[in-house]
C-alpha cells in the first residue's frame, strides 16, 4: 500500500533555494484526499505483524498466569496484586530510557525496539525455572523491562510513518493486528492445557518459540528509516539539539503534553487490571479452571472489531472525545460486575465493554499525544505519557489487591468505580485542546 512522503520533494525544493531545513513536528497542511492520503504505511503493517505474533506469545502466558499463581501456587489476592503490579507497571521505570535511546543518534527506534522484544522473548523459558514468589517476580520484571523499552520506539515509528490526518487510523489498524494476537494467544493456551499433561510448562515453551518468530519478523521486515510527516521549505529552523532526558521531561512544560499526561495518570489510578476483571468474573459465575483461559478472548474480540473503526472516528471527531467515551464503557463494565444481574449474557456484556474500553483508549491516546510532541522527541515524549499511565496502573493493582484482601472484592471494585467516575470528570474538565503552532514547534 502507498503512503505519500513529501520529505524528499520538500528537501530538494529547499536546497534549490539555498534554505536549510529542519524537520517540523507536524505537516503544515493536511495530506490530499483519496488513496494517497488515507493508505496505511508499510511500516505500520510490518509493526502490526510483529505485535500480532508477539501478543500470541505474551497472551498465552497472561491467560494462564492468574490461575497459575492463585490456584497453583496459592498466592493471596494481595500477593497476586503485587506480582500483577510488577507485570503491568514495572515497565514504567524503563520507558523513558527506551524513548531516550531511540531518539538519540537521529532515531534508533528499530534497534531499541528489537532489544526490547528480544529481552521479553528470553524471559518466557525462564518461567519454567521460577517456582517462588521472588523468582517469578524477577522474571516478570525482566519481561516487562523488555516491553517498556520497546513500546515508545514502536509507537514513535507508527506516528512518524503516518500523517496527522490518518494517525488515529494507523494506530487503530496496528492495535487491531496486535489484538488479533491477543485473541489467538488465550485460545492457544487453552488448547495446550487440554492436550498436554504438564500444561503450564508446555504453554511457556511454545510461548518462547512464538516470541522468537516475532523478533525475526521485526529484524527482517521493519525498515530502519521512516517518515510520512512533511517538511516545508518555509521551515528554516536550525537542526534540533541532541535529545536528553532533561529535554524529554521539559515537554511537560507544554500545556497539551502536561494535560495529556495528567489525564492518563488520573484515569490509570482507577483502571483495574485485566487479570482482576477475569478473576471477578470467574468468582461471580463459577467458571471452571480449565475454561478460565478463554475469558480474555471476549475482551480481545471486541478490541479487534472496534480498534480500527474507533481510530477513524477519533480522526474525525477528536481523540479526546473517543478516549473519554472509552472510560465510560469501562465504568459501565464495573457497574455490571457490581449489579445483582446473574444472566447468561453478563460475561459477554462485561467483556465487550472491556474490549471497547481498550479500543477507544490504547492507540487513541498515543495518536492524541503525538500531535503535541515534536518529531525529534517523539519517542521520548510518548514515553513520558506512557510512564505516567503505567505508574498509575501499578499503584492501582497493588491498591486493588490490598483492598480485596482487606474488605472483599465487591468493596474494592466499588471504590474503583467511584475513583474512575471522579477521574473521568476531572479529565473531562482538564482535557487538552488542539495545540497551537508555537506549542508543536521543536524545543
Amino acid at each position: 500500500m502507498y503512503v505519500a512522503d513529501s520529505r524528499p520533494q520538500a528537501l530538494d525544493s529547499a536546497r534549490a533555494g539555498g534554505t536549510p531545513i529542519a524537520a517540523s513536528a507536524e505537516p503544515a497542511a493536511r495530506p490530499p484526499a483519496g488513496r494517497r492520503g488515507t493508505a496505511i504505511a508499510p511500516t505500520v503493517l510490518a509493526l502490526g505483524s510483529v505485535s500480532l505474533i508477539t501478543d500470541v506469545s505474551s497472551e498465552m502466558v497472561t491467560a494462564v498466569l492468574p490461575l497459575y499463581l492463585v490456584a497453583g501456587l496459592g498466592l493471596s489476592p494481595l500477593g497476586f496484586g503485587l506480582l500483577d503490579g510488577v507485570y503491568n507497571g514495572f515497565s514504567a521505570l524503563v520507558r523513558l530510557v527506551g524513548g531516550h535511546f531511540a531518539d538519540r543518534g537521529g532515531g534508533r527506534h528499530k534497534s531499541v525496539a528489537l532489544f526490547g522484544y528480544g529481552l521479553s522473548a528470553l524471559c518466557k523459558p525462564l518461567l519454567l525455572l521460577a517456582a517462588t514468589l521472588p523468582t517469578i517476580g524477577m522474571v516478570l520484571a525482566a519481561d516487562r523491562t523488555g516491553k517498556g523499552l520497546r513500546t515508545a520506539p514502536r509507537d514513535a515509528l507508527i506516528s512518524l510513518s503516518s500523517t496527522p490526518a490518518t494517525r488515529g487510523r494507523a494506530f487503530g489498524v496496528h492495535r487491531a493486528m496486535d489484538t488479533t494476537g491477543a485473541l489467538l494467544g488465550p485460545l492457544a493456551a487453552f488448547l495446550i492445557l487440554r492436550a498436554t499433561t504438564d500444561g503450564y510448562d508446555a504453554v511457556f515453551t511454545v510461548s518462547f518459540c512464538v516470541a522468537a518468530l516475532g523478533v525475526l519478523v521485526l529484524l527482517l521486515f521493519v525498515p530502519r528509516r521512516h517518515g510520512a510527516e512533511q517538511v516545508t521549505a518555509e521551515d528554516s529552523r536550525p537542526a534540533p539539539a541532541r535529545p536528553t532526558f532533561r529535554s524529554a521531561l521539559a515537554l511537560l512544560r507544554r500545556r497539551e503534553v502536561r494535560r495529556t499526561t495528567v489525564c492518563a495518570l488520573l484515569l490509570g489510578l482507577a483502571t483495574v487490571s485485566d487479570s482482576f476483571i477475569y478473576l471477578l468474573l470467574q468468582r461471580r459465575l463459577g467458571v471452571p479452571d480449565q475454561w478460565f483461559a478463554l475469558l480474555p478472548l471476549g475482551t480481545a474480540a471486541a478490541f479487534l472489531l472496534l480498534a480500527a473503526p474507533l481510530g477513524r472516528l477519533a480522526d474525525r471527531l477528536g481523540s479526546w472525545r473517543v478516549f473519554l467515551a472509552g472510560h465510560a464503557a469501562l465504568l459501565a463494565a464495573y457497574g455490571l460486575l457490581l449489579s445483582s444481574w446473574h444472566g447468561s449474557a453478563l460475561p459477554y456484556a462485561v467483556l465487550a465493554l472491556h474490549g471497547c474500553f481498550y479500543a477507544a483508549t490504547d492507540g487513541v491516546l498515543m495518536a492524541a499525544a503525538s500531535t503535541a510532541i515534536p518529531q525529534e522527541l517523539r519517542s521520548s515524549g510518548l514515553a513520558v505519557v506512557q510512564t505516567g499511565q503505567a505508574l498509575a496502573r501499578f499503584v492501582c493493582s497493588i491498591g486493588f489487591g490490598a483492598a480485596w484482601t482487606a474488605w472483599g472484592d465487591r468493596t474494592a471494585l466499588g471504590a474503583a468505580t467511584v475513583a474512575l467516575a471522579a477521574g473521568a470528570a476531572v479529565a473531562y474538565a482538564f482535557r487538552p485542546t488542539a495545540p497551537t503552532p508555537a506549542e508543536v514547534a521543536p524545543a
